[in-house]
């Protein structure tokens, strides 16, 4: 039997009611997103370009940048135009686009640093067979692979919400299409589909942290075998990776990991996810990383 949707538009409730409020986070959000797409871009066109960074490392490091400008770019434009809107509309079919595509690039981001955890094992750990585990072949598919897992996990996820029917009301308190806000329009229970989200976001998140953590002590306690400047070398490198994926995994369990409370807290944790994180992440791999820093100096210096 077919779904019947007598909702084909929704409205978003918005990050806040004040318009004096919105105006000011449009000055505030222009940038940070402009800043996202633009570092993210040079970190992407410096590795395809620069000789000195042809490693796996830098080969998944672009491949990251590259999610991270498609994932803002899935929610914060419509973001910061609703800011200067009276009314923050879009169709149902738009808000299920939205939450494919932003469940799709989310899950490949978290396995691309998965993939860069075990890339950073080999490298300090095995260093004498680097090159021949990390051969070209075995980072193209393990790169293809992250972005299959976050193809598999949000079509799971919109076969779980397709057949809802949505008959009013149309408001979602939120200022993007998710899966949570979604569920409450819905005009039947959906607490079994609440469970199957949790489970099936929650497996990747936990076995995505576990083999993390697990890649990460293994790492620190081999280290204790190198040098003094063999650990700091080390260090540096895993330091900027840890970063990013803390600034990733913390938010990201405190909304889709617990029952859903209170909208206006989930709201401005998902403010650091969807738009402050993809900003930083360019910020933190190359401020760290004299290689990354000298090849953006090169690119430049060739440019003028």
């Amino acid at each position: 039997m077919a779904t019947i949707n007598n909702v084909t538009e929704l409205i978003f409730t918005g990050l806040f009611q004040d318009p004096e409020v919105q105006r000011v986070c449009f000055v505030l959000f222009l940038p940070v997103y402009l800043a996202t797409v633009l570092g993210n871009g040079l970190i992407v066109m410096t590795v395809s370009v620069s000789k000195s960074l042809r490693s796996p490392m830098y080969f998944f490091l672009s491949s990251l940048s590259l999610v991270e400008i498609c994932y803002s770019s899935v929610i914060v434009p419509k973001f910061i135009t609703d800011l200067l809107a009276k009314m923050k509309t879009i169709t149902l079919k738009g808000c299920l686009a939205q939450i494919f595509f932003s469940h799709f690039l989310g899950v490949t981001e978290i396995l691309l640093l998965v993939v860069m955890a075990y890339d950073r094992y080999v490298a300090i750990c095995r260093p004498l067979h680097y090159m021949n585990i990390m051969n070209r072949p075995l980072c193209h598919l393990l790169v293809a692979g992250s972005w299959l897992g976050g193809f598999v996990h949000s079509i799971i996820q919109i076969f779980i919400t397709l057949p809802l029917p949505f008959c009013g009301p149309n408001v979602i308190d939120h200022y993007f299409c998710d899966l949570h806000p979604l569920f409450k329009l819905a005009c039947t229970d959906t607490f079994v589909e609440g469970v199957i989200v949790l489970v099936n976001s929650g497996l990747i998140s936990i076995l995505s942290l576990l083999i993390l953590v697990s890649s990460y002590v293994v790492i620190l306690v081999h280290l204790r075998k190198h040098s003094a400047e063999g650990r700091r070398k080390a260090l540096s490198t895993c330091a900027s990776h840890i970063t990013v994926v803390v600034l990733f995994f913390v938010p990201a369990t405190f909304i889709y990991m617990r029952p859903t409370s209170t909208y206006t807290v989930d709201k401005l944790v998902a403010v650091f996810y969807t738009v402050i994180t993809p900003m930083l992440n360019p910020i933190i791999y190359t401020l760290r990383n004299a290689e990354v820093k000298n090849a953006m100096r090169k690119l430049w210096s060739e440019k003028n």
